[in-house]
């Protein structure tokens, strides 16, 4: 039972990633439940999740209904996330072990053939980042803007695809960040982090202008 409900959550997720089902669309449990091919019980729980997530949002007496996209709620998320990074940066720098940073090098490669691998190999290694920082309020803050960051990544970047030349520059960035975390240079990784977050705030917010499905 358990895997059937990971793998509804995993489809409906995708799909509001992928804008199959857009912004903005209410979504009936029983439609679906057909779609998906089981009982309405692991629909519901995954809606619930992904409200949490800030993926869905329910509305009284109508059901649930994809979470809509706008201009100032993209910008908000951005500006959340350099503040809570940087924030869980300085804890990783200040409290963690040696041991403790050592498995960051797993994060130094990624698939970089598509918006859509990059971004969930940034959601899981930003998530890692904060998982280390030893503030476990902060980590789950940051895990639930990651979900809500990744389709932003999804509808605005495919828009601008190509003025990204790749991303090989993102993931420099996340090695440079390693390094810095590594060597215990708190002053260098903020600043990798701000630059990093920064670049990535221009690019979505110039994509997110060109999308009609954006309030």
């Amino acid at each position: 039972m358990d895997l059937i409900r990971h793998r509804v959550l995993d489809r409906i997720r995708s799909d509001i990633f992928t804008c199959e089902i857009p912004p903005g669309a209410e979504i009936r449990e029983t439609e679906l439940a057909e779609k998906y091919e089981v009982s309405k019980s692991p629909v519901r729980e995954a809606l619930q999740r992904l409200e949490f997530e800030g993926l869905v949002e329910t509305l009284p007496r109508k059901g649930h209904r994809v979470t809509p996209i706008s201009i100032s709620d993209a910008s908000d998320i951005l500006e959340m996330r350099e503040t809570l990074e940087a924030a869980a940066v300085r804890r990783m720098v200040n409290e963690c072990e040696d041991a403790q940073l050592k498995p960051l090098d797993r994060w130094r490669d990624a698939d970089t053939s598509s918006i859509e691998a990059f971004a969930e190999y940034n959601r899981d290694f930003h998530i890692a980042l904060a998982d280390l920082c030893g503030n476990g309020r902060l980590a789950e803050d940051v895990r639930r803007l990651m979900y809500s960051y990744d389709r932003l990544c999804v509808v605005s970047l495919s828009q601008i695809r190509d003025d990204l030349g790749g991303f090989e520059q993102p993931l420099a960035d996340h090695v440079a960040l390693i390094d810095a975390i590594q060597a215990r240079d708190a002053r260098a990784a903020v600043r990798i982090v701000d630059r990093h977050l920064g670049a990535s705030r221009r690019k979505i917010m110039k994509g997110l202008s060109r999308r009609p499905i954006v309030e």
